[in-house]
């Protein structure tokens, strides 16, 4: 099942989880954010919920536990006058088996103050000398990596976001890592909870659950719709404006915000933005697959978000609903029994932000309000669907 990709989108910083417990997750209730609470962390807990390390599943047959950390610690330090930084960091595993299979994840946030989420790619035993000479070219530990892995192709084989723990799928799946692959770990290091206090250091780290033998391929396919939300009718300021926004988000980011907007709004909308709380995306599915499990990215703003295979036709269903979204939980959802698609099937992705939410939240009240589009900061937002498939 290939998924559509949307020219020169960078959408793949999220949130999100990636191998990650062992049964589905429920979508969890989104504590009311009331005036005059406290943020007690950035993201160890961004509703007011801290971050506890999750209990760690036995081993099964053939597993073995590695666990890489960054390099050297690294301080954040957000460009062009912001609050967010993408940041890469190449870790080895140090594989010689060419039937290597990857098959859970658990990333270890280092520095819960400013680690929003963090996404691990896979890179090919022949381009890591490529990512090496890239990664030297930059000052400083690892390299800016804004919306994707910042060295061209890299697949997207695990993700953590607040209440992301392992999630163990069949042990007949996995995602495969030939001899001498090794992994870029990406973390998005977000400054705007802690105020003027120093970021400090990180050097976070993931454990990866590793066998060996003849399995099934696994790869996670994205699925996103767009973000058109207005200022509420309460508020007033220069980035309620829809291209005041736009610009803003590309400031701060470095890149060309309205091309991405416009793009989605382009193929999920027939050009013409729909401004509202509520925004989906149908994507057609281009080659056989079976899914195995979903999860659901947005940020503070998030109210909804469901994923559905042919809505409104027979034998139509939901393959993720999470009716009230809490960003500390965004666990994936294992199927109950796996679901296969075909050249013709279509899936949905349909998500509902709330921007009254931005008045009441510690992190976002004192903010200039704003149009929100899709964005890779914490006051930006995002809607994506994220699938598990072979």
């Amino acid at each position: 099942m290939k998924r559509t990709r949307v020219a020169l989108l960078t959408i793949l910083a999220l949130a999100l989880t990636a191998c990650g417990a062992g049964g589905a997750v429920s979508g969890g209730d989104r504590p009311t954010a009331r005036p005059g609470d406290q943020h007690s962390g950035a993201h160890s807990g961004l509703h007011g919920t801290p971050e506890t390390a999750p209990a760690t599943a036995p081993l099964r047959g053939g597993e073995r536990f590695v666990t890489l950390t960054m390099p050297k610690p690294y301080t954040p330090d957000p460009p062009n006058g912001g609050t967010d930084e993408y940041r890469c960091f190449l870790v080895d595993p140090g594989l010689k088996d060419g039937d290597t299979f990857l098959t859970g994840t658990q990333f270890a946030a280092q520095n819960g103050d400013v680690v929003h989420h963090a996404i691990l790619f896979r890179v090919d035993a022949d381009k890591v000398a490529d990512v090496r000479a890239h990664d030297a070219k930059e000052p400083g530990e690892g390299w800016g990596c804004f919306g994707d892995a910042g060295v061209g192709e890299a697949d997207w084989i695990g993700h953590w976001a607040p209440g992301t723990s392992e999630i163990l799928l069949d042990p007949k799946l996995g995602y495969p890592m030939a001899a001498g692959s090794a992994l870029i770990m990406q973390v998005h290091y977000s400054t705007l909870a802690i105020g003027d206090r120093p970021a400090g250091d990180d050097q976070s780290s993931v454990r990866l659950r590793l066998t060996t033998g003849k399995l099934t391929p696994l790869r996670t396919e994205l699925f996103m719709a767009p973000i058109e939300l207005p200022c509420t009718a309460e508020e007033k300021g220069a980035l309620c404006e829809r291209e005041a926004a736009i610009a803003d988000v590309s400031r701060r980011f470095s890149l060309d915000a309205k091309e991405q907007t416009t793009a989605l709004v382009k193929w999920c909308s027939g050009g013409e933005p729909a401004p509202g709380p509520t925004q989906h995306c149908d994507m057609p599915v281009q080659e056989p697959a079976t899914l195995h499990a979903l999860a659901g990215h947005m940020h503070l703003l998030g109210r909804s978000i469901k994923v559905e295979l042919n809505p409104g036709k027979p034998g139509a269903r939901t393959l993720l609903d999470v009716p009230r979204y809490d960003f500390d939980n965004q666990a994936l959802q294992p199927l109950a029994e796996p679901v296969t698609v075909r050249p013709g099937d279509t899936i949905r992705t349909t998500c509902t932000h709330d921007a009254s939410l931005r008045a009441q939240l510690p992190l976002l009240r004192d903010l200039p309000p704003r149009y929100v589009v899709w964005g890779e900061g914490t006051q930006d937002e995002m809607c994506l669907g994220i699938v598990v498939v072979s």
